[in-house]
């Protein structure tokens, strides 16, 4: 029995699809009076908190493995990413201390921060986070190893795919003809297809050499944006021109993003936390030793996964091309 939380996310969306189709048993932890309709029919759901443990003994009942998704990517308060980045990890892992239960704890790439010079990441590099977000996540893997010494740690690195949001901002305007990007100069970048993730996910979970590891998954090729946005607009018969916005004005914008978040109550993904997160030239990593060690390499490439991409967001009416 493999147990998930965050499953009503968008890895988790597509871990439970992976799951369902090995046949295996699997349920998914969920907040009391959460959206059930979030998740696939006749998903198994167990009742429990992350932030105070309750229900945790009865969600591990009989389980073998936790893939644990569950996670803040964007908060109106910074407070926010480390309750429910690092206390609610690390709520998780004392529950399951001395259980035998292995648990896959799914970190990020933020959680090291960005190559200073190009040369992508190896999971032996010191972590220097950037951001909130990575600082919190980089406290959660801390309290996973101090609990749980032979936890499997992943950290993916930009991920996209159907049901994607955030890459989905990026690729709305490209839709329209051209893609912001900026201040000058090219920006560097691993990424992973999503399910491409998911299935890495799952050998992470079941590989007999992966406990106690710490494991970079993402294609092995890094990416440009403007690679990026001009597959994407190769896929949808588009010729995207570059549109540059100043450093200055994209601080402003994500200040003025910020405030909206506030007045509405509800965090976006655009901040100046973001703006600056942006403006680093390399966030790559080196995935070679989940290769090496796991017999894992995403294989789906750019041009695959973003044509399957883009037609979800057309049959769902997101984009029109």
């Amino acid at each position: 029995m493999t147990l998930v939380t965050g499953g009503t996310g968008f890895v988790g969306s597509h871990l439970l699809e992976r799951l369902a189709a090995t046949g295996q048993p699997f349920r998914c932890l969920v907040r009391r009076n959460a959206r059930r309709r979030a998740l696939p029919a006749g998903v198994s759901t167990v009742e429990a908190s992350l932030e105070t443990g309750e229900g945790l003994d009865r969600a591990l009942d009989g389980v073998a493995a936790v893939i644990h998704l569950a996670g803040v990517t964007k908060a109106l308060r910074t407070e926010d990413y480390y309750t429910g980045n690092a206390r609610a990890t690390a709520v998780l892992a004392r529950a399951m201390a001395g259980k035998g239960i292995r648990l896959v704890h799914v970190s990020t790439l933020a959680a090291v921060g960005p190559s200073p010079d190009g040369t992508p990441l190896d999971e032996d590099f010191a972590p220097h986070p950037f951001s909130h977000y990575g600082k919190s996540k980089l406290e959660a893997e801390k309290a996973v190893r101090a609990a749980l010494p032979d936890a499997v740690i992943v950290r993916p690195p930009a991920v996209y795919g159907p049901r994607d949001t955030d890459v989905f901002r990026i690729l709305k305007p490209v839709a329209r003809g051209f893609m912001v990007q900026i201040g000058e100069g090219e920006r560097y970048f691993s990424a992973i297809y999503v399910r491409d993730l998911a299935d890495g996910l799952l050998v992470a979970a079941r590989h007999p050499a992966a406990p106690g590891g710490t494991y970079f998954l993402a294609h092995p090729d890094p990416l440009t944006w403007t690679v990026f946005g001009n597959a994407a607009a190769r896929i949808m018969g588009r010729t995207a021109r570059v549109v540059r916005i100043p450093a200055g004005l994209a601080r402003a914008a994500g200040f003025g993003a910020e405030m909206l978040s506030w007045i509405v109550r509800k965090p976006g993904i655009v901040s100046r936390g973001k703006v600056a997160e942006a403006q680093c030239r390399y966030w790559t990593c080196n995935a070679g030793r989940a290769a090496a060690e796991l017999g894992f390499q995403a294989p789906t490439d750019l041009d695959s996964g973003l044509a399957e991409t883009l037609a979800w967001y057309k049959e769902a009416g997101w984009l029109k091309y």
